[in-house]
């Protein structure tokens, strides 16, 4: 089956950064979309970064994070990443790693498998 597991969150100072992993296994992995999720108390999960299976590797960011974050992908190794820079208070959430076959998914709803989530708490 499929599991995608988070790694690299912990606390950090604002204006600090951090490198979040998500290992992949089960799924052919250059087949699928992947994202970044991030979920704070009370509030909604939202897509923070995305980069699509295509050769392009087109990414998506949210307008919060945009020019803040980069979102990478390892093929070879099965890996996603997420490049936070400039880390602030609003930034602190659960950060959910999570898969599409969608070309571009944007949507909660495309992406099918999650992991289990790396809290990033981010002090001022």
């Amino acid at each position: 089956q499929v599991q995608l597991v988070e790694s690299g969150g912990g606390l950090v100072q604002a204006g600090g950064s951090l490198r979040l992993s998500c290992a992949a296994s089960g799924l052919t992995f250059r087949r699928y979309s992947m994202g970044w999720f991030r979920q704070a108390p009370g509030k909604e999960r939202e897509l923070v970064a995305a980069i699509s299976w295509s050769s392009s590797g087109s990414t998506y960011y949210s307008e919060p994070v945009k020019g803040r974050f980069t979102i990478s992908r390892d093929n070879a190794k099965n890996t996603v990443y997420l490049q936070m820079n400039n880390l602030k208070p609003e930034d602190t959430a659960v950060y959910y790693c999570a898969a599409s076959l969608s070309i571009n998914p944007r949507a909660t709803g495309a992406f099918g498998s999650w992991g289990q989530g790396t809290q990033v708490t981010v002090s001022s």
